[in-house]
C-alpha cells in the first residue's frame, strides 16, 4: 500500500513516495540527484534508501524551497549537496560539485504545493497575490510582465498550447484588453477577468482559470523547454546501470517523456552490419522499466489529491549515449 509523506508545517506532500524508491533503487555507496528538490521528500526517502554512505545532489530552481529542503535534510550531512539551479542544466551543475554521472536522477514536474499555498508567489487564483509565477524569483519575465508583452495572437496561443483551452480566443482578447486598461494587478483581479469571458458550464468541475494559470506558468517557467533539453541530455548523466524517474502530472509533460524514452529504447532491426553502415542503433541506450506509467494507490489518493494525476515512468540506462 503506498504511503504519502507530509512535511509538518509546509502543507507539501511528495507524491509516489513508496514508487520513486522503488523505481530508482537507491544502493549504499551511490550517488544520486534529485532535479527538482522542492521541499526534500523524495531526497529524504532516497537517502533513507542509500544509507549510509550514499550521496545525493538536489537540484531547485526555487531558493526558497532550497532553504526548507537544507533545514529538513541536515541530518544527512556531507551526504547533501544543494544546488540552486535548473534541472535542464543538470551537466553543467553537476560538473560543478565534481559529478561526472550518478546512479539515480528522480524528477518530480510542475508546480508544488508550497508554491500553490503561497499567494505572494501568484501560481494559483486561489490566493490574491502579485502576477508573478517564476520558480526562480531572483531572474526572469513575471507573468505580468508576459502579459504585457504578448498579442492577442500570441497569448491565444498560450493558453491553447499549455493550457489546452477551449475557449483560449475569448480569454485572451479579455486578458488583453484588462492588461491595455491597467485592471489586472492581481492573481484574483486576472481570474476573475477569465471567469468573466468564458460560458458558464454547470458541469464543468474546474474553475475557469485553472486552464489559464497553468498554460500562464508554464509560458513563464518555459517548462516544457526545460523538460525537452534535459531530455536531450540526461543518458550522458547516467552511469551505465543508472536509472531515470520522472513524475509528471499533466499529458504534455508525460508525452515528452514516454516519446523519448521509446525513442532511446529504440534499436534497428537490420542485421548488425547493415545497420552499422546505415549508421542506426543496434543496442538500445535505455531499457524503459514501466510499460504503462505508474499511478497512486487508494491510500495516497485517499490522502492527497495532488496524486491523482501523477504519471511516473523510469528508465534505465544500458548503454552509453551515441
Amino acid at each position: 500500500m503506498a504511503k504519502y509523506w507530509k512535511m509538518a508545517g509546509f502543507g507539501h506532500t511528495s507524491v509516489l513516495g513508496d514508487e520513486v524508491v522503488e523505481w530508482l533503487a537507491p544502493r549504499a555507496g551511490g550517488v544520486y540527484c534529485d532535479g527538482t528538490l522542492g521541499a526534500g521528500g523524495h531526497a529524504e526517502r532516497i537517502l533513507d534508501a542509500c544509507a549510509p554512505d550514499g550521496r545525493l545532489i538536489g537540484i531547485d530552481r526555487d531558493p526558497v524551497a532550497l532553504e526548507t529542503a537544507k533545514a529538513r535534510l541536515a541530518r544527512f550531512g556531507e551526504r547533501v549537496t544543494v544546488v540552486h539551479g535548473a534541472f535542464a542544466d543538470a551537466r553543467a551543475l553537476l560538473t560543478g560539485v565534481g559529478v561526472a554521472a550518478v546512479d539515480g536522477f528522480v524528477l518530480d514536474l510542475g508546480v508544488s504545493s508550497m508554491q500553490l499555498d503561497r499567494g505572494e508567489r501568484g501560481f494559483s487564483f486561489a490566493h490574491e497575490g502579485p502576477l508573478d509565477m517564476r520558480m526562480d524569483t531572483t531572474q526572469g519575465e513575471t507573468a505580468a510582465e508576459l502579459l504585457r508583452r504578448l498579442t492577442v495572437e500570441e497569448l491565444q496561443d498560450v493558453l491553447s498550447r499549455y493550457g489546452e483551452e477551449r475557449y483560449s480566443g475569448r480569454i485572451a482578447r479579455a486578458v488583453h484588453e484588462a492588461v491595455r486598461a491597467r485592471t489586472i494587478a492581481t492573481t484574483t483581479e486576472l481570474a476573475a477577468v477569465i471567469t468573466r469571458a468564458v460560458p458558464k458550464n454547470p458541469r464543468e468541475h474546474l474553475h475557469p482559470a485553472t486552464r489559464t494559470f497553468q498554460a500562464l506558468r508554464i509560458a513563464v517557467n518555459e517548462e516544457l523547454g526545460q523538460i525537452e533539453h534535459f531530455l536531450a541530455d540526461f543518458p550522458a548523466l547516467l552511469a551505465p546501470g543508472g536509472r531515470l524517474v520522472v513524475i509528471s502530472f499533466h499529458s504534455l509533460e508525460d508525452r515528452l517523456v514516454k516519446q523519448r524514452f521509446r525513442e532511446l529504447e529504440w534499436t534497428s532491426r537490420l542485421p548488425a552490419d547493415l545497420a552499422a553502415a546505415a549508421g542506426e542503433r543496434t543496442v538500445p541506450v535505455v531499457k524503459v522499466l514501466t510499460g504503462k506509467p505508474v499511478t497512486a494507490g487508494e491510500a495516497e489518493l485517499a490522502g492527497n489529491p495532488r496524486s491523482r494525476s501523477a504519471k511516473l515512468r523510469a528508465c534505465e540506462k544500458v548503454a552509453v549515449a551515441a
